[in-house]
Protein backbone atom coordinates (compact mmCIF):
# COMPACT_ATOMS: atom_id res chain seq x y z
CA UNK A 1 0.00 0.00 0.00
CA UNK A 2 1.15 3.53 -0.81
CA UNK A 3 -0.25 7.05 -0.65
CA UNK A 4 -0.95 9.01 -3.82
CA UNK A 5 -0.82 12.67 -2.74
CA UNK A 6 -2.47 15.36 -4.87
CA UNK A 7 -1.87 19.11 -4.42
CA UNK A 8 -5.22 20.89 -4.02
CA UNK A 9 -6.24 24.40 -5.07
CA UNK A 10 -9.46 26.25 -4.41
CA UNK A 11 -11.25 28.51 -1.96
CA UNK A 12 -12.96 26.69 0.88
CA UNK A 13 -15.11 23.62 1.52
CA UNK A 14 -17.30 22.66 4.48
CA UNK A 15 -15.33 21.29 7.41
CA UNK A 16 -17.61 18.24 7.20
CA UNK A 17 -16.85 17.48 3.54
CA UNK A 18 -15.95 13.77 3.63
CA UNK A 19 -19.18 12.49 2.07
CA UNK A 20 -19.42 15.18 -0.67
CA UNK A 21 -15.76 14.51 -1.47
CA UNK A 22 -16.48 10.79 -1.71
CA UNK A 23 -19.28 11.54 -4.17
CA UNK A 24 -17.03 13.76 -6.28
CA UNK A 25 -14.20 11.21 -6.33
CA UNK A 26 -16.58 8.35 -7.17
CA UNK A 27 -17.98 10.37 -10.06
CA UNK A 28 -14.49 10.85 -11.48
CA UNK A 29 -13.10 7.39 -10.65
CA UNK A 30 -15.85 4.76 -10.10
CA UNK A 31 -13.39 2.49 -8.24
CA UNK A 32 -13.84 4.72 -5.17
CA UNK A 33 -17.42 3.46 -4.97
CA UNK A 34 -16.48 -0.21 -5.41
CA UNK A 35 -16.49 -1.99 -2.03
CA UNK A 36 -14.13 -4.62 -3.45
CA UNK A 37 -11.42 -2.07 -4.14
CA UNK A 38 -8.81 -1.31 -1.45
CA UNK A 39 -9.08 2.40 -2.13
CA UNK A 40 -9.43 4.98 0.65
CA UNK A 41 -8.81 8.69 1.09
CA UNK A 42 -8.25 11.20 3.86
CA UNK A 43 -10.28 14.43 4.02
CA UNK A 44 -8.66 17.51 2.53
CA UNK A 45 -6.16 19.38 4.66
CA UNK A 46 -6.47 23.11 5.24
CA UNK A 47 -7.19 25.81 7.81
CA UNK A 48 -10.38 25.52 9.85
CA UNK A 49 -12.34 28.68 10.60
CA UNK A 50 -15.19 29.43 12.98
CA UNK A 51 -17.85 29.37 10.28
CA UNK A 52 -17.64 25.62 9.72
CA UNK A 53 -15.42 26.00 6.67
CA UNK A 54 -12.01 24.63 5.73
CA UNK A 55 -9.90 27.12 3.80
CA UNK A 56 -7.58 25.49 1.30
CA UNK A 57 -3.97 26.60 1.62
CA UNK A 58 -0.86 26.27 -0.59
CA UNK A 59 0.02 23.13 1.38
CA UNK A 60 -3.45 21.52 1.13
CA UNK A 61 -3.47 17.96 -0.12
CA UNK A 62 -5.76 15.06 -1.02
CA UNK A 63 -4.23 11.78 0.17
CA UNK A 64 -5.40 8.53 -1.45
CA UNK A 65 -4.25 5.19 0.02
CA UNK A 66 -4.21 2.26 -2.38
CA UNK A 67 -2.21 -0.74 -3.62
CA UNK A 68 0.70 0.39 -5.78
CA UNK A 69 -0.64 -1.59 -8.74
CA UNK A 70 -3.89 0.42 -8.58
CA UNK A 71 -2.18 3.80 -9.12
CA UNK A 72 -3.06 3.93 -12.87
CA UNK A 73 -6.76 3.67 -11.97
CA UNK A 74 -6.60 6.91 -9.99
CA UNK A 75 -4.32 8.98 -12.24
CA UNK A 76 -7.34 10.44 -14.13
CA UNK A 77 -7.78 12.68 -11.06
CA UNK A 78 -4.61 14.60 -11.97
CA UNK A 79 -5.56 18.00 -13.35
CA UNK A 80 -9.23 17.34 -12.59
CA UNK A 81 -11.58 19.91 -11.07
CA UNK A 82 -14.10 18.47 -8.60
CA UNK A 83 -17.33 19.91 -7.24
CA UNK A 84 -17.23 19.34 -3.47
CA UNK A 85 -20.45 20.58 -1.83
CA UNK A 86 -20.68 23.38 -4.38
CA UNK A 87 -17.01 24.37 -4.11
CA UNK A 88 -14.57 23.97 -7.00
CA UNK A 89 -11.50 21.97 -5.98
CA UNK A 90 -8.68 21.53 -8.51
CA UNK A 91 -6.21 18.65 -8.18
CA UNK A 92 -2.62 18.84 -9.40
CA UNK A 93 -0.15 16.15 -10.43
CA UNK A 94 0.29 13.60 -7.62
CA UNK A 95 3.37 12.22 -5.92
CA UNK A 96 3.75 8.70 -4.53
CA UNK A 97 4.68 8.28 -0.87
CA UNK A 98 5.50 5.03 0.91
CA UNK A 99 3.78 4.34 4.22
CA UNK A 100 6.16 5.20 7.06
CA UNK A 101 6.09 3.27 10.35
CA UNK A 102 5.68 5.50 13.40
CA UNK A 103 5.23 4.61 17.09
CA UNK A 104 2.09 6.78 17.29
CA UNK A 105 -0.66 7.12 14.70
CA UNK A 106 -3.64 9.45 14.64
CA UNK A 107 -6.97 9.46 12.82
CA UNK A 108 -9.14 12.55 12.48
CA UNK A 109 -12.28 10.44 13.05
CA UNK A 110 -12.96 6.80 13.94
CA UNK A 111 -16.53 5.52 14.22
CA UNK A 112 -18.10 2.35 15.60
CA UNK A 113 -21.70 1.25 15.86
CA UNK A 114 -22.86 1.86 19.44
CA UNK A 115 -19.63 3.75 20.15
CA UNK A 116 -21.04 7.24 20.73
CA UNK A 117 -19.80 7.52 24.34
CA UNK A 118 -16.03 7.70 25.08
CA UNK A 119 -15.90 4.64 27.37
CA UNK A 120 -17.80 2.41 24.93
CA UNK A 121 -15.77 3.80 22.04
CA UNK A 122 -12.44 2.98 23.70
CA UNK A 123 -13.59 -0.51 24.71
CA UNK A 124 -14.57 -1.25 21.11
CA UNK A 125 -11.35 0.29 19.84
CA UNK A 126 -9.24 -2.01 22.02
CA UNK A 127 -11.21 -5.05 20.84
CA UNK A 128 -10.82 -4.12 17.16
CA UNK A 129 -7.10 -3.44 17.57
CA UNK A 130 -6.68 -6.85 19.17
CA UNK A 131 -8.45 -8.45 16.22
CA UNK A 132 -5.93 -6.72 13.92
CA UNK A 133 -3.03 -7.98 16.01
CA UNK A 134 -2.17 -4.44 17.13
CA UNK A 135 -1.16 -4.03 20.77
CA UNK A 136 -0.91 -0.23 20.83
CA UNK A 137 -2.66 1.94 23.41
CA UNK A 138 -5.65 3.94 22.14
CA UNK A 139 -6.64 7.35 23.51
CA UNK A 140 -9.39 9.76 22.54
CA UNK A 141 -7.82 13.03 21.51
CA UNK A 142 -8.69 16.22 23.39
CA UNK A 143 -8.63 19.86 22.36
CA UNK A 144 -5.29 21.34 23.40
CA UNK A 145 -6.28 25.02 23.51
CA UNK A 146 -9.19 27.43 23.18
CA UNK A 147 -12.52 27.44 25.00
CA UNK A 148 -12.84 23.65 24.66
CA UNK A 149 -9.35 22.82 25.94
CA UNK A 150 -9.35 19.43 27.66
CA UNK A 151 -12.63 18.26 26.10
CA UNK A 152 -12.54 15.12 23.98
CA UNK A 153 -12.71 15.64 20.23
CA UNK A 154 -16.15 14.22 19.57
CA UNK A 155 -16.80 14.61 15.87
CA UNK A 156 -19.70 14.07 13.50
CA UNK A 157 -19.71 13.18 9.82
CA UNK A 158 -22.97 13.44 7.90
CA UNK A 159 -23.86 10.77 5.36
CA UNK A 160 -27.06 11.25 3.34
CA UNK A 161 -28.44 13.43 6.13
CA UNK A 162 -27.60 10.99 8.93
CA UNK A 163 -25.16 12.11 11.63
CA UNK A 164 -22.43 9.54 12.36
CA UNK A 165 -20.66 10.16 15.70
CA UNK A 166 -17.04 9.30 16.40
CA UNK A 167 -13.82 10.58 17.94
CA UNK A 168 -10.35 11.70 16.96
CA UNK A 169 -8.12 8.79 17.98
CA UNK A 170 -4.44 8.41 18.89
CA UNK A 171 -2.87 4.96 19.03
CA UNK A 172 0.61 4.90 20.61
CA UNK A 173 3.20 2.29 21.56
CA UNK A 174 3.16 0.66 18.13
CA UNK A 175 5.84 -1.56 16.65
CA UNK A 176 6.87 -0.84 13.05
CA UNK A 177 4.88 -3.85 11.84
CA UNK A 178 1.76 -2.84 13.80
CA UNK A 179 2.04 0.74 12.56
CA UNK A 180 2.09 -0.28 8.91
CA UNK A 181 -0.72 -2.79 9.43
CA UNK A 182 -2.99 -0.17 11.01
CA UNK A 183 -2.28 2.32 8.24
CA UNK A 184 -2.99 -0.30 5.59
CA UNK A 185 -6.17 -1.66 7.14
CA UNK A 186 -7.72 1.37 8.82
CA UNK A 187 -10.15 1.04 11.73
CA UNK A 188 -13.87 1.24 12.35
CA UNK A 189 -16.71 2.03 9.98
CA UNK A 190 -17.17 4.44 7.09
CA UNK A 191 -13.58 3.93 5.91
CA UNK A 192 -14.65 4.52 2.30
CA UNK A 193 -15.42 8.14 3.17
CA UNK A 194 -12.20 8.87 5.02
CA UNK A 195 -12.93 7.66 8.54
CA UNK A 196 -10.35 5.48 10.30
CA UNK A 197 -7.55 6.81 8.08
CA UNK A 198 -4.30 6.90 10.08
CA UNK A 199 -1.19 9.03 9.71
CA UNK A 200 1.88 9.45 11.90
CA UNK A 201 0.63 11.61 14.76
CA UNK A 202 2.81 14.61 13.92
CA UNK A 203 1.31 14.72 10.39
CA UNK A 204 -2.37 14.19 11.11
CA UNK A 205 -4.48 17.33 10.67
Amino acid sequence: MVDLVFPVRGGSVPTDHAYPLYGALSGAVPAFHDAQQSLRFAPLTGVRDEAGRLRLAPWSRLRVRLPAEAIPNVLPLAGRALDVAGARVALGAPSVEALVPAPALESWLVTFKHGEEPAAFLATTRARLTELGVAGEPAVRAFESGPRAGEVRRRVVRVSGAAIVGYALLVSGLTAEESIRLQERGLGGRTKIGCGFFLPAREAK
